[in-house]
């Protein structure tokens, strides 16, 4: 796919892309539903370059590069969030010998929380994703000790003073109480949303107000949710989970300022 220097036609790169057929895409420019770099097109000879440019359909991202990755794994418990432990500990390379490119995690669990977990070897996507200053919303699931009351939720989403600073969740309900007195015994589960990605945020807000965490599964990334993916499964996001995903990245990432995900760490790490 080297036309430079004048470019790829459009139609040719999209439907390279899987987006649907040429004529299809012809019929999709005429209308006025593809824009390439902000820009809306409708001239059936536009030709753009695949490596540089940016294009997105009704208002969803394409990803133009067919030899990204991009996988969700329901990371189960004893796992670490790394593609190599130092100390021998089961990591993330049982997941991802099946796949021919060299994927990387985006972002980290701790080794006793579960669920999902982004693998991909598109470095851009990772930084905007992995790093905390973007602000990327997650969704928990925590089983805790005792009983959570009406009021400890509202006391979660107005915010709470924590040794690193204050943090309040976006958002925060009950889903559960077993029985148990409200002043002890019992267990709950509480649903939480966050934007942050401060060291084991989650556990370190419910610990707080005296519910520590026994069990935490991360059930939604962003735009991703983890459905019925079983634990320790691994599957390849649909077209329309990636478009979604790479639309929201491309909103929130500034211009320039990308980074590796081979790198060790990463650009930032959260690890509920």
């Amino acid at each position: 796919m080297t036309e430079l220097p004048d470019g790829v036609r459009l139609q040719k790169v999209l439907a390279n892309a899987g987006v649907a057929s040429r004529r299809v895409i012809e019929q999709y420019i005429v209308e006025g539903r593809i824009r390439v770099n902000g820009s809306v097109v409708t001239e059936l000879g536009t030709r753009i370059d695949p490596e540089k440019d940016l294009v997105d359909v009704d208002g969803t991202a394409v990803q133009l590069d067919t030899g990204k990755r991009y996988v969700m794994l329901n990371k189960p418990t004893g796992v670490v969030s790394s593609m190599k432990d130092e100390k021998g500990r089961p990591d993330l390379r049982r997941f991802t010998r099946e796949y021919e490119e060299r994927l990387y995690n985006v972002g980290r669990l701790d080794a006793e929380t579960s669920g999902l977990l982004i693998l991909t070897n598109d470095g851009d996507l990772a930084h905007v994703l992995a790093h905390p200053s973007f602000g990327v919303t997650k969704v928990y699931i925590a089983k805790v000790d005792g009983r959570v009351t009406p009021q400890t939720i509202a006391k979660l989403t107005r915010g709470i003073e924590l040794e690193d600073g204050p943090i309040a969740a976006d958002k925060a309900r009950l889903l559960d109480a077993s029985t148990g007195s409200a002043a002890g015994g019992g267990s709950s589960l509480v649903e939480l949303t966050l934007h942050s990605g401060r060291n084991r945020i989650v556990r370190r807000m419910l610990a707080a107000v005296g519910h520590p965490v026994t069990e935490l599964v991360r059930r939604q990334f962003g735009p991703l949710h983890l459905g019925t993916l079983p634990a320790g499964k691994s599957r390849e996001l649909t077209k329309i989970e990636l478009g979604a995903l790479l639309t929201l990245s491309r909103q929130e990432s500034p211009a320039g300022g990308a980074s590796d995900p081979t790198s060790p760490r990463g650009d930032a790490q959260e690890n509920e």
